[in-house]
């Protein structure tokens, strides 16, 4: 992959819209997939020069950002070409992630952490990402913080802090 890779990601899809508008009108790139995430987070990727991608990233901020909140924008100059199977998976229109992967990736990424330190949203959002989990989703949005820790923590396999 001798392109660029610009990535830029908003709260809400008329954001979204908005930047990829500035975005494609700003320099010559090419839209390669806009992908929507939990909760509401849609990411934009372009590929395309270096310069052009840089600049196609901050018009897109700047266009965005007057009509919703800008979560994080990135470059990657020259990309590893071990990303391309990852972007046709995501061009694919599938998720990029099975849930099975999903749920190791969310069990691996807290083995060494806890999940004490975590604010309820972050909670509430792995619990959502964990398939058979004990909790349905309004349960989860209406739980307590100690409700979700010991659910995680049963779900996980992690004894319980106290």
């Amino acid at each position: 992959m001798d392109q660029a890779l610009g990535l830029l990601e908003t709260r809400g899809l008329v954001c979204a819209v908005v930047a990829a508008d500035a975005m494609l009108k700003t320099s010559q790139v090419r839209l390669l997939r806009q992908h929507v995430t939990r909760p509401a987070l849609v990411c934009i990727l372009i590929e395309g020069e270096t310069a052009a991608v840089r600049a196609s990233l901050e018009a897109g901020r700047k266009a965005a950002s007057r009509v919703g909140p800008v979560v994080a924008t990135h470059l990657i100059p020259r990309p590893s070409p071990s990303l391309r199977p990852m972007l046709e998976h995501l061009a694919s229109g599938s998720h990029a992630l099975g849930p099975a992967a999903q749920e190791a990736l969310a069990a691996e990424s807290f083995q060494a952490g806890d999940l004490g330190a975590l604010g309820v949203p972050k909670l509430r959002a792995l619990a959502r990402s964990l398939s058979g989990f004990a909790l349905s989703g309004r349960e989860i949005s209406t739980a307590r913080r100690e409700a979700l820790l010991d659910a995680l923590r049963k779900h996980l396999g992690r004894p319980s802090d106290s």
